[in-house]
């Protein structure tokens, strides 16, 4: 069993929603990276969104897209961001991970290659919000073969195109909560309950939303309606805040940097 499936099985009993925080994998470099990722855990990440740096980032606004930048000024490559997972199984991590990448890389290192990449180091899904599911079939049957969630991206505007969508998903249905790109907001798409109640209507698969969600309150108002929720801009500007003390010199300041991740996790879920 996936351990996509594994985990939103497990929160379905205790009647919560799973927490899934982004990350931007090598800002600011891969060692920091894991040792972000083991602080998303003790603070209570459920399930973990691994981001592929991206020089032309299509559906992130301009947080991500810095985090982006920064990581690409230190050569990180898609083959680093899915050896993280493994990394982080060797320090005792069992949490999903979902890779969240862009097609270009995908076909740069091969279908084949990248299922088997993915499989090798235990990496649960992925996300590639720039590859339409009318185009997908070949992604998707791969993804079936290796037994890893090929997770679809639906918006307000999906309209007729959420059923079909939604037969072919697997592992979550993320829906988008506003129009535009990644980025903290005050406001979500007007209709955005009427939204998620029809894509639930249309799936047996658990439901999370993202795209602007930014603090507790927030958090906890999806929490209530959804089956996730991703928290991904927020988090890599408080990440972007702590980074004089995340590249520090000093080993006290390095932890003091991690702490206030942790604490920040913990916050929101709280």
């Amino acid at each position: 069993m996936n351990r996509i499936d594994q985990t939103f099985a497990k929160l379905k009993v205790s009647k919560q929603a799973a927490f899934i925080p982004f990350l931007t994998i090598g800002d600011p470099d891969v060692e920091t990276s894991i040792a972000i990722i083991r602080e998303l855990e003790a603070g209570g990440a459920d399930i973990i969104e691994l981001g592929v740096p991206y020089s032309d980032p299509l559906a992130d606004g301009p947080v991500i897209q810095q985090s982006s930048g920064r990581a690409l000024l230190n050569k990180i490559t898609i083959f680093d961001c899915i050896q993280v997972a493994r990394k982080c199984r060797e320090q005792g991590s069992e949490l999903p991970f979902i890779l969240f990448t862009y097609y270009n890389p995908v076909l740069q290192v091969g279908l084949d290659r990248f299922f088997r990449l993915l499989s090798e180091n235990e990496v649960s899904g992925i996300i590639i919000p720039d590859l339409p599911i009318e185009e997908n079939a070949e992604v998707h049957a791969l993804s079936v073969q290796f037994n890893i969630h090929l997770i679809p991206l639906v918006a307000p505007t999906s309209n007729d195109r959420i059923a079909k969508i939604a037969k072919n998903a697997a592992g979550f249905i993320y829906c988008v909560s506003s129009l535009g790109v990644t980025g903290t907001r005050t406001e979500f798409h007007t209709g955005i309950n009427d939204f998620i109640a029809n894509v639930k209507s249309l799936t047996d698969l658990p439901v999370a939303v993202g795209f602007g969600i930014s603090n507790r309150e927030q958090v906890a108002r999806f929490s209530q309606i959804c089956d996730g929720v991703v928290v991904g801009s927020a988090l890599v500007r408080k990440i972007s805040e702590t980074l004089p003390q995340l590249q520090s010199k000093s080993a006290a300041d390095k932890t003091q940097g991690l702490l206030q991740i942790r604490d920040f996790v913990r916050e929101l879920k709280s």
